[in-house]
Order: C-alpha cells, then sequence, then structure tokens
C-alpha cells in the first residue's frame, strides 16, 4: 500500500497565493545585489536567509511584512523582476506544481526607472519563460497596496487592464489589514468592476469577518486572500459557503502572522467539511520557509487530512484559477488525469 506521504509528494499541485516579493531566493538576491553593486549585510546565503525570512517569534502580519522592506530595493529593474518571477515558476514545478498564480504591486517597483506597466511587462516576460522551461502555465495577479493612496491604485489598476487576458489574470488589495480598512478602497475596485477584471482581496487575516464581507459585497471579490477569520462569524461563512467563494489560505504564513494561535486552532479542515471552497497556498515561499509540496504535507501531518481531501483542495484550485476557459479546461484535465493515476480522483462538481 502506498504511503500517504508519498502519494501527497507526487499529486499535482496549484499555487494561487503566491507573491512575487516573497519569493526571492538568497543566492539569486546576493547575484542581484553583486550585479547592480548594491551593498548587503551578508553575502552567504545562510547568513542573508534571516533577512528575509520571518522569525519564529515573529509577533504579527505588520512585523512579518518588514521582510519584504529589505528585498523591494533589489527588484527596481526589469531583469530582475523578469528572473524573480521566472524563479517563481521554477520552484512551483519543482515541488509537482501544474499551475501558478504570482501577485505583485507593480508600483512598488517604480522607485527608479520602471513604469508600472514596465513592472507588470517584466514580470509576464518571467512567467512566460518559466512556462516555456517548466511546462506549466502562470499567470500574474497585479496588486493595490492598502498604504496607498488611491490615485496610485487606480493607476495599477488601469496598467493591469492594459495587460488583462495577456498575462494578467486579476487584481488584488494587499497590505497591512489591520491599519488599513478594506472599506476605504471601494472606488479602487469600483475602477477594476468598470475595466471588467476580476478581484481577489486579502481578507480575514489581520482583521475580521467584516472585512470579509466588505471584500465580496462592495469591492467585488470573487476569491478571498486567507479567510481565516471567516469562523468568527456564521453568516460570513454562510455567505461563502453559499457564493461559492474560494479562499486562497496560507497555512504556514497565517500562523507566522499569528492570523491563527497554532495549527490545533486552523481551520481549513472544518471549512472543508462544512462546504465551504478551500484552496491551500504558500503565500511568500522565502519569508515563510515553505513550498507548495510542504504545505500539502503539513495539512496530512498536522491537520490529519487523507491524501483525497487534499486532492479535492488541488481540483478546487484548478476550478478557481483565473485563467481564460481554454486553459483552464486543460489545467483540470492535466490535474484529473494525474490524480486518477495515483487512485485519488475524487466526485468533484466544481466550484
Amino acid at each position: 500500500m502506498t504511503r500517504p506521504l508519498d502519494l501527497i509528494a507526487a499529486m499535482p499541485k496549484i499555487d494561487l497565493h503566491l507573491h512575487l516579493d516573497g519569493c526571492v531566493r538568497p543566492e539569486t538576491l546576493i547575484r542581484l545585489a553583486r550585479e547592480r553593486k548594491r551593498p548587503l549585510p551578508e553575502t552567504e546565503p545562510e547568513r542573508l536567509l534571516p533577512y528575509m525570512q520571518a522569525a519564529p517569534d515573529n509577533a504579527n502580519l505588520t512585523e512579518y511584512l518588514t521582510k519584504f522592506d529589505f528585498v523591494l530595493p533589489h527588484l527596481q529593474d526589469a531583469e530582475a523582476l523578469e528572473l524573480v518571477a521566472f524563479e517563481c515558476v521554477r520552484q512551483t514545478a519543482d515541488s509537482g506544481g501544474l499551475y501558478v498564480e504570482v501577485r505583485f504591486a507593480p508600483m512598488l517597483h517604480t522607485r527608479e526607472s520602471l513604469s508600472a506597466d514596465d513592472a507588470i511587462r517584466s514580470v509576464i516576460a518571467g512567467l512566460r519563460r518559466g512556462e516555456a522551461e517548466c511546462g506549466i502555465p502562470a499567470r500574474a495577479i497585479v496588486i493595490c497596496m492598502r498604504h496607498h493612496d488611491e490615485a496610485v491604485n487606480i493607476a495599477a489598476v488601469e496598467a493591469a487592464a492594459r495587460f488583462a487576458g495577456h498575462g494578467v489574470g486579476a487584481v488584488d488589495l494587499a497590505g497591512d489589514e489591520s491599519r488599513f480598512p478594506t472599506s476605504a478602497f471601494r472606488r479602487v475596485f469600483e475602477a477594476a468592476a468598470a475595466l471588467g477584471l476580476p478581484v481577489t482581496i486579502h481578507a480575514g487575516e489581520a482583521a475580521g469577518p467584516e472585512s470579509i464581507r466588505e471584500a465580496v459585497e462592495r469591492l467585488g471579490a470573487v476569491r478571498i486572500g486567507h479567510g481565516v477569520r471567516a469562523r468568527e462569524d456564521p453568516e460570513i461563512l454562510a455567505m461563502l459557503r453559499e457564493r461559492r467563494i474560494p479562499l486562497e489560505m496560507c497555512p504556514t504564513s497565517n500562523i507566522q502572522t499569528r492570523a491563527v494561535p497554532g495549527w490545533a486552532a486552523y481551520p481549513l479542515r472544518r471549512y472543508a467539511a462544512e462546504g465551504l471552497v478551500v484552496t491551500a497556498n504558500t503565500d511568500n515561499p522565502t519569508v515563510s520557509g515553505t513550498t507548495i509540496a510542504d504545505e500539502y504535507r503539513l495539512l496530512h501531518e498536522r491537520l490529519d487530512m487523507a491524501p483525497r481531501e487534499i486532492a479535492a483542495l488541488v481540483l478546487n484550485a484548478a476550478d478557481a484559477a483565473f485563467l481564460e476557459p481554454e486553459a483552464k479546461q486543460a489545467l483540470k484535465a492535466r490535474v484529473l488525469s494525474a490524480l486518477a493515476s495515483l487512485g485519488l480522483a475524487p466526485d468533484h462538481k466544481g466550484a
């Protein structure tokens, strides 16, 4: 009999929630800094990693987000963005991933010579290189930042629209949810709706379930990033279940940011059992010290999820992907075929 962990390692994987600037390898950052003659506090990967990775005693989301400030100065030109985007695809493929969505805030990469369009174009170039070399599709999600003003975020949305269907799948809202309420961004996402852009919103992580309601009912979110605090309000759980809103849950990251106190309280398996559409993702592979393969393994080891339960999450992710219809059908067929070869194809009706 095949061991559960062997089945989980072999099954196809999908990462819908991965941040570009949270996926930079220490080796890559050293290379970028050396080529651009920028200083780093350490030049050996193992010594540099603590500057890039969340500490075991990380206090909250605000502290977790400081790790991105260390990396961003090195991601201000086209070559750097293309390289890191390519490596995001390769890292996913190396973990058995069949699809990845890489999200980033183009306005964070315009400190030097790049425009928002330049940043998006560079990331898409890296994703396409990854697709060609790794044989898996990849799409970009353009992020609006909570600490940016309205005009800057609307400009990011407008830039995303220029690449919609040509590498960009959706727009997002990210940043410190505890300090910048979701309700402050209604006009930004009215602009996204007017341009026909699908929306996913980080909500219910550092703020409570009211942030999820706002994201869905007022900002037009068709997916929710994280959503771990939905459990605090039965009405929100019912809304997510009835509307079939997929949750992009990120177990390791959610525990590190103290969105939940630990694995014993992590609600992913409960949500799935209650009929919510749940997916498992990495969030920030370098910052959180994880891979998509690690996340699937931890679901078994820490939540006692069987391979068949995890396989259902993979199909949820395929259904939820921000892919063009034909590409989505091809992805779903590939996932089903891979699961069937492992004896894990579930009776799945889709999201």
